[in-house]
């Protein structure tokens, strides 16, 4: 798998904070006696419901974080594609469309030049051969 960004390790953090916390309070609520305290109801601690709450919300947290990983990596991987006109080529970046070659000079400080790839270059040959040698008229 692809390695996470910092901006999605820092989602996942507060993820487990909120997580973490939830467990904490299951426990609170059973050294610190919060019903007890809150509501002034009879209290006695039962370990066993802790337990039982701490293993629901780690499984429950477990789902969450797969679930939120495997979503940040697709958005990661969306995120690498680039937007490029159908028509006349132009790239979008930041929400402005430029021209290729200001795309290239703005993004990686790379200068651009033309030239054409051998397949253009022997159809442009072709072409020109054609025009050179126009088809004889048929003789009558």
């Amino acid at each position: 798998m692809k390695q996470i960004t910092d901006k999605e390790n820092s989602i996942l953090w507060v993820e487990a904070f909120g997580f973490s916390l939830l467990i904490v309070l299951c426990w609170l609520t059973e050294v610190v006696r919060i019903p007890h305290l809150v509501f002034g109801e009879s209290f006695t601690p039962n370990w066993h419901r802790a337990l039982l709450r701490t293993i629901v919300i780690s499984a429950i947290w477990a789902w969450v974080h797969l679930a939120t990983r495997r979503l940040l990596l697709r958005l990661h991987y969306l995120e690498e594609f680039l937007r490029i006109c159908g028509w006349c080529r132009k790239v979008c970046h930041d929400g402005e469309w430029l021209t290729m070659e200001d795309y290239f000079n703005s993004k990686f400080a790379t200068r651009t030049s033309h030239g054409m790839c051998p397949e253009c270059l022997r159809k442009g040959v072709d072409q020109l051969k054609s025009k050179e040698n126009p088809p004889a008229a048929p003789k009558s």
